[in-house]
């Protein structure tokens, strides 16, 4: 099965430990219900049973802590950690939330140098603590270059730190929030740990109306130490935006999670419910929209599941990832809300019923693209990497299944942030040449189109700043990475031809309306006009191959539901 199921957990991975932990949560959540569940994002009740729950089984501990400051069976491995992501955003998002701005709050201290610290996090998480990344603020949001946090220096050579930070998660009880500020004079950047329990750390208020706890907090000349830095100058620096890209990969999985769990319950009542004498599942468009939905869902785990390989071998050497997470964070998210769409157009008024886990899921599908740098911030990034991906590719070896029980050390040892247009990446010829189905070569074509775009007709200057164009440049960028991982990892895991070209045939629809979009944007040219139309296609619709991934999803009817 590609989608997750909790009724038919297996051996999910390769790790016994893991396996366990993936059991025990979902008996957590199953035991639970979706009455209490509802009842307790109703009230906006904070997660205190979770938390006891992840306090007894030490989750977090064991998955968040890498093995040299861990007990038997601790590791930071990637593929454990989207595992459980995955559980979490299928159960509700506020799960998922507190587990995410803990991994967050832990990246800049897994990536100090401070020892005593690193002690002290592991020791905090075994004792089944929680953490938050002080990073934003109220007046300059995600502008973490104008930061308004001070740490003073004290002529005894301590320090207190004096400002507010804004939208900081688990604020209300995070045992160490790694806080990020400047110092006065210099203007010198500088991370340093500080207790949310602490009588300084003024909690202001929750900033959002949900279960989770999105902090305001004020630190009224904070006493520090020497002790509770992190790190200062670039380290902080690079430490700020390597932990975001760490963090925002877990994006995806929560809505990869999230749309399973709705796709199972929008299944179950389309295929029960009865209108004009026939099930809802009986009529033309309703098919197409679940087929669609699947299709979708399939080919956004399978791109995140292959990411997290290229994660986890990254090095010095080879930083692919750095395309590939924000992929995850900008493309699966946006995904998820057309999968949602999707459904919520065959289920209508249902989606809105306080008993349905639907109805939850709509609302947080939103949230997903918005968080951790939004779509346009992460498509800004993956433009820088166009060039070198289509004309300058490298030779590497090539990269197995990641499932190997090691720490992904590397992911705390990034170094400097810059340097992103020199990173050079895979040709992706053999990934597309693997598939001959006619989607994929539909969508092939498509490439080479676009690859003629730019090398032709290439965005000026004035185009290269021009966000608005470069937004859907990016959007089609974006659309060739994520069909090259899909098709690595299809061919890994053996997924059938009829799932692939499902899934492309989605994918050339997408890539002609995005065409269309650049060749309306006000700066295009004749010349980036004529190309644009030259990439427009017709997918390849077979009807046996649709019966065929039709039965596919029906069969999935009664699959899962959860326990009232």
């Amino acid at each position: 099965m590609i989608l997750f199921n909790p009724r038919k957990l297996g051996e999910a991975h390769p790790d016994p430990k893991l396996n366990e932990l993936l059991r025990k949560t979902v008996a957590f959540f199953e035991a639970k219900g979706k009455a209490r569940l509802k009842e307790d994002d109703f009230n906006r009740t904070w997660y205190a049973d979770f938390l006891a729950f992840v306090k007894q089984e030490k989750v977090f501990a064991t998955l968040l802590t890498p093995s040299q400051y861990g007990g038997p069976g601790c590791r930071w491995d990637t593929s454990r950690l989207v595992a459980f992501n995955e559980v979490l955003g299928f159960y509700g998002l506020c799960y998922w939330y507190t587990w995410q701005v803990s991994i967050l709050g832990l990246g800049p201290v897994w990536m100090s140098r401070n020892e005593p610290l690193k002690r002290k996090a592991a020791k905090l998480l075994d004792e089944g603590a929680i953490f938050a990344f002080g990073l934003s603020e109220k007046e300059h949001g995600a502008d973490i270059y104008s930061t308004d946090m001070l740490l003073v220096p004290q002529p005894d050579g301590t320090y207190v730190a004096r400002g507010d930070k804004y939208y900081i998660g688990n604020g209300n009880e995070a045992a160490m929030v790694s806080t990020f500020g400047r110092l006065p004079e210099s203007g010198e950047y500088v991370f340093f740990a500080v207790d949310s329990q602490q009588p300084r750390f003024e909690l202001v208020k929750n900033i959002t109306a949900t279960q989770s706890y999105v902090a305001e907090f004020n630190l009224n000349d904070y006493p520090v130490q020497e002790a509770d830095l992190l790190s200062r100058g670039d380290a902080a620096w690079d430490a700020s935006l390597n932990t975001v890209n760490i963090g925002k990969y877990n994006l995806g999985w929560a809505t990869i999670g999230i749309c399973t769990h709705a796709f199972y319950e929008a299944l179950n009542h389309a295929s029960s419910r009865i209108l004009y004498g026939n099930p809802v599942t009986a009529f033309p468009h309703v098919k197409q929209m679940f087929v669609e939905a699947y299709a979708r869902l399939a080919a956004m785990r399978l791109f995140a599941l292959r990411a997290a390989d290229y994660m986890r071998s990254a090095s010095a050497e080879d930083r692919r990832y750095l395309l590939y997470n924000p992929v995850v964070k900008m493309k699966v998210t946006t995904q998820g809300e057309k999968v949602i769409d999707l459904l919520w157009d065959v289920i209508a008024a249902k989606g809105f019923e306080k008993d349905m886990y639907f109805e939850t899921a709509t609302r947080d599908i939103r949230a997903l693209p918005k968080l951790e740098g939004t779509v346009h911030v992460n498509i800004a990034l993956i433009v820088k990497f166009m060039q070198n991906y289509f004309f300058n590719p490298a030779e590497y070896p090539d990269m197995p299944r990641r499932l190997d029980a090691v720490d992904d050390a590397f992911i705390f040892d990034q170094g400097p942030t810059r340097g992103l247009g020199k990173i050079r990446f895979h040709d992706y010829h053999p990934a597309y040449a693997a598939f001959d189905l006619p989607n994929v070569r539909l969508f092939r074509e498509q490439i080479e189109g676009f690859r003629a775009f730019l090398y032709k007709a290439t965005p000026d200057a004035t185009q290269q700043k021009d966000i608005d164009f470069l937004l859907t440049v990016g959007e089609i960028f974006t659309l060739v990475v994520y069909g090259q991982l899909i098709l690595e990892n299809a061919k890994l895991l053996g997924m059938s031809e009829d799932l692939v070209d499902q899934i492309f045939e989605g994918m050339v629809r997408d890539l002609s309306a995005f065409a269309l979009q650049l060749h309306a944007k006000p700066s295009s040219t004749e010349a980036q006009q004529a190309l644009c139309l030259g990439l427009l296609r017709k997918p390849a619709h077979d009807e046996a191959r649709f019966a065929r991934m039709l039965d596919e999803v029906m069969g999935l009817k009664g699959a899962y539901e959860m326990n009232p």
